[in-house]
C-alpha cells in the first residue's frame, strides 16, 4: 500500500498522545465556546489563504486569544484543521445529495459539477478542502470517502443512461477540480467570472459523443503526488477508488 500523506508531517506542533476530539468531550461554558468558534473561523480562513503550514500563533493571534486557548481546544494541528473544513464538507456533501436525489442521471451530473465549482468559486476553504488529507480514522476523511463513493455513484448513472462518455471516472472529475482551482486562483482579481466558461468547457467533453479514445487514466498515486508539489500540503485523493474505469473502445468505432 502507498505511505499517506498526512497532517502528522507538520511533527512540530503535534503533541504526541494527544486525543483527536477531546475539546469537545464535554460542554463549554459561553465565552470558551465563543473562543472555539473564532479559533475556528480564523483558522477556515488562514488554511484557505495560506494552506496547511500557516503558523498557529497567527491564527490565534487572528482569533483574537491566546496560543494557550488555542492548544487547550486543539491539541494538534489535524484537530484544528478538521474543525476548520467540517462545516465546507457539509457543503460538498449537500451538493453530491441533491445529484442523487435528480432523476435525471445527465442533470445530476452536470449540475454537480457546476455546483461544485460555484462552490469553489465562492468559498475558499470548500477549494482547500478538496486537496486536502486527513488521516483515515477522522470523521471528515470517512465523510469524504462516503462523498467520493457517491459521486461515483453518479457517473455511473449518467454512464448507464448512455449519457456520459464510459471512459471517464472520479479522478477525472478530480483533476477538473484542480483545474478550476488554478482558473479561479489565477482569475480571481480580474476575471472572477472565467470558471463559469472553462466549467462548462469540461462538462461538453464529458458528454458520450464522437470523440476520440482517451489517454489511460492517471494512476490515484501519481494524482496523490502531484497535488503534493502542487499545494505543498497534505493530500486527500486516497479517498479515490482503487480500481480506475475500464478503457473503452473509441466512440469513432
Amino acid at each position: 500500500m502507498a505511505a499517506r500523506l498526512h497532517l502528522w508531517a507538520y511533527a512540530d506542533v503535534v503533541i504526541p498522545g494527544a486525543h483527536r476530539g477531546a475539546e469537545r468531550s464535554r460542554p463549554l461554558r459561553a465565552d470558551a465556546e465563543r473562543n472555539r468558534e473564532r479559533i475556528v473561523s480564523a483558522a477556515a480562513r488562514l488554511f484557505a489563504e495560506q494552506g496547511l503550514s500557516v503558523p498557529l500563533e497567527d491564527v490565534a493571534r487572528a482569533a483574537g486569544v491566546g496560543v494557550a486557548t488555542l492548544y487547550r481546544r486543539f491539541p494538534t494541528r489535524t484537530d484544528l484543521a478538521i474543525a476548520a473544513f467540517e462545516r465546507n464538507m457539509t457543503s460538498y456533501e449537500d451538493a453530491v445529495d441533491k445529484a442523487l436525489s435528480n432523476p435525471h442521471a445527465w442533470d445530476a451530473f452536470r449540475d454537480l459539477v457546476y455546483d461544485i465549482c460555484a462552490l469553489q468559486a465562492s468559498d475558499p476553504g470548500l477549494r482547500a478542502l478538496l486537496t486536502t488529507a486527513f488521516p483515515a480514522s477522522s470523521v471528515i476523511e470517512q465523510r469524504a470517502a462516503e462523498a467520493v463513493a457517491k459521486l461515483g455513484h453518479v457517473i455511473a448513472r449518467a454512464q448507464q443512461d448512455g449519457m456520459l462518455r464510459p471512459d471517464i471516472g472520479v479522478g477525472d472529475v478530480v483533476v477538473m477540480l484542480l483545474a478550476n482551482t488554478g482558473v479561479l486562483e489565477a482569475t480571481r482579481e480580474h476575471a472572477p467570472g472565467a470558471w463559469r466558461r472553462f466549467a462548462a468547457l469540461m462538462v461538453d467533453s464529458f458528454r458520450a459523443g464522437v470523440h476520440d479514445a482517451l489517454p489511460p487514466p492517471t494512476p490515484a498515486e501519481e494524482l496523490r503526488s502531484s497535488i503534493a508539489m502542487l499545494t505543498g500540503d497534505t493530500l486527500r485523493i486516497e479517498s479515490l477508488p482503487a480500481t480506475e474505469p475500464t478503457e473503452s473502445r473509441s466512440d469513432l468505432d
